[in-house]
């Protein structure tokens, strides 16, 4: 199904900076351009609202009412916050019903596939397809239906059946999914970190040796050594 113009309202910007942006996007509204055709770039205002809503639903293509004027425009740039979510400045691009353009589209899959059974996961690897077609024929949503794909199968663009008149613009062997068992992952320990036998084998080992070293002096005839860590009281003694 292709994607019919949505219609939005818009006004001649007068006042162009950062400044005045801002001032538009506290009250709600949104800057803009239109440009192409050899016409003359023209910024306008619109109302972020409207624009936000026909983005949420797929909108690519716009009739763009400025005054007594409607003018068929192409979506070409979003640019967002930070944040990603508001909307802070559109692009748009004058564009003829009998026009080819290159947009995006999401990729969207259906179903459940039977490799699931098997203990397969379905991954999807590409989200979005960029296509090639008249302005009158962008679709809305590209959908593929993975329900027959067995365990290990994959999916390449190649295999997406496209609408009469899209072109993919991608390589055709490119993997958009893949339906593939999940092997469990044994963490191994850090590296650098040693394991609890071994400390307290070194522990007994240091101890041996003080026990051994003291032996020895008794065997000499004279006073033992006192350990590390021994008795104070008994070295005073």
């Amino acid at each position: 199904m292709a994607v019919k113009a949505a219609q939005v309202t818009a006004k001649v910007r007068e006042e162009l900076g950062s400044r005045a942006n801002k001032r538009l996007r506290d009250a709600g509204l949104l800057p803009g351009v239109v440009y192409g055709h050899k016409e003359a770039v023209v910024p306008v205002t619109l109302t972020r609202k409207e624009v936000a809503g026909h983005l949420n639903h797929g909108a690519h293509v716009f009739d763009l009412m400025m005054g007594d004027k409607t003018e068929k425009v192409l979506l070409k740039e979003i640019q967002y916050d930070h944040l990603g979510t508001n909307l802070m400045h559109v692009d748009f691009a004058r564009v003829s019903l009998d026009e080819k353009v290159k947009v995006t589209v999401s990729l969207e899959l259906k179903g459940t596939p039977k490799g699931s059974e098997d203990g397969g996961v379905l991954t999807q690897v590409i989200k979005e397809l960029h296509v090639e077609c008249l302005v009158t024929e962008i679709p809305e949503i590209i959908r593929y239906n993975v329900s027959e794909m067995a365990l290990n199968d994959v999916l390449h663009l190649r295999q997406l059946d496209l609408p009469k008149g899209v072109k993919l613009l991608q390589d055709g062997e490119l993997i958009a999914a893949t339906v593939r068992e999940v092997l469990e992952v044994v963490e191994a320990p850090a590296e650098g970190t040693t394991a609890e036998p071994e400390v307290i084998g070194k522990k007994v080992e240091e101890g041996e040796a003080g026990a051994e070293a003291g032996a020895k002096g008794a065997a000499a005839g004279g006073k033992a050594a006192p350990a590390k860590g021994g008795d104070a009281k008994a070295e005073k003694k």
